[in-house]
């Protein structure tokens, strides 16, 4: 059965704003590239939150090769905040960027947060990408410097999402989602499990928004047109959540 295609962005008289927000995990580009790239084109989104974007060798250029490939920007991200990154389209007024280094704990991978206040139309937002740790006690630590992170931006409204390795039910997504609304429980559209890619079987990927921002609908592209099965399974192994969001005008 195909998926109603979710509200297109467009900008209010009012001066709000309708956005897509795309929250995709892309493991460094290690695999089929153009299937990623058509995936993220059929979204249409204005702001991708990526996760595992290329941390090494020549990593500018890669990320701003997968932009290129979509029709959007590097915003800001990639190895200056250890994987996450943010692209955006042309639509996007950026505002502010900031890439922040988590602290390390020795024998685990780096964590970082890539940020941005960008505005669309009169609807100024604060944006947050994040990669959160495999270590259950960390994670929650991680999940509080996110809510602070967000915090600090001086916005009122903002959206955070990314991979958190955490279903639901896990405590440092429950605390996410007791102070920002978990879109895809507000407003499930599309499909639910985003990991992994070749047998989706939990949701450990999710976007976030603070209240006052109208969710429109969230979750897996599956159907949406221009979205290929094969593609989702070949891109990444990961399946993307995208959300359709209101942002009221500042």
């Amino acid at each position: 059965m195909a998926t109603p295609t979710l509200p297109n962005s467009r900008t209010e008289p009012d001066g709000s704003a309708v956005i897509r927000v795309l929250a995709y995990n892309v493991r460094s580009l290690r695999d089929d590239t153009d299937a990623l790239a058509r995936v993220i084109t059929a979204c249409a989104p204005d702001l991708v939150l990526v996760q595992e974007a290329p941390r090494f060798f020549r990593w500018r250029k890669k990320l701003a090769r997968l932009a290129a490939a979509t029709g959007r920007i590097v915003l800001t991200g990639g190895a200056t905040a250890a994987g996450p990154a943010i692209l955006c389209s042309l639509r996007a007024t950026i505002e502010r960027t900031e890439d922040v280094l988590l602290p390390l704990t020795p024998g685990l991978h780096r964590r970082g947060f890539a940020t941005a206040v960008v505005r669309f139309g009169g609807a100024r937002l604060g944006v947050l990408s994040c990669h959160l740790s495999l270590r259950r006690d960390e994670r929650h630590e991680q999940g509080g410097m996110l809510l602070d992170r967000l915090a600090a931006l001086g916005v009122e409204h903002a959206v955070a999402g990314g991979d958190l390795n955490e279903r639901p039910d896990g405590r440092t997504f429950r605390r996410l989602a007791d102070a920002l609304q978990d879109c895809r429980a507000v407003s499930p559209w599309g499909g639910e499990f985003t990991s992994t890619a070749a047998d989706p079987h939990q949701r450990i990927d999710a976007v976030f928004a603070t209240e006052g921002i109208e969710v429109l609908g969230c979750g897996v592209p599956l159907g949406l047109p221009g979205v290929n099965e094969a593609d989702l399974r070949r891109a990444t192994d990961h399946l993307p959540v995208l959300a359709a969001l209101r942002i009221p005008a500042s």
